[in-house]
């Protein structure tokens, strides 16, 4: 059975626990990239995690942006939203559906 994981500075994922997702409290660039590779290994499906903790391992994320499994989905952080997170879905609809329909 597949596993849905957050990640990111405790006051933004905290409340996720409640939702039955694991929660990886977390903002050291290196100890994420650990992180996000063992979680993959793992049989983690979906790995959310907060804009400014996926702007330290953006070349991580890259490299499973082609894997099917798992799926890095950016949510926004408690401190704001960077937009990082709805280009990223904007590209993947855009590539998905051969244009933007979400704009």
């Amino acid at each position: 059975m597949y596993k849905a994981a957050v990640i990111g500075d405790s006051a933004s994922v905290s409340g996720f626990a409640a939702l039955g997702l694991s929660v990886f409290r977390e903002t050291e660039p290196d100890k994420i990239t650990k992180l996000i590779s063992r979680l993959a290994a793992n049989d983690f499906a979906v790995i959310y995690i907060t804009e400014p903790a996926a702007a330290l391992v953006s070349d991580t994320i890259n490299k499973y942006r082609s894997s099917k499994l798992p799926s890095i989905v950016l949510i926004p952080a408690i401190e704001g939203n960077t937009g990082e997170g709805m280009r990223a879905l904007h590209d993947a609809v855009e590539k998905a559906v051969g244009s933007d329909i979400l704009n």
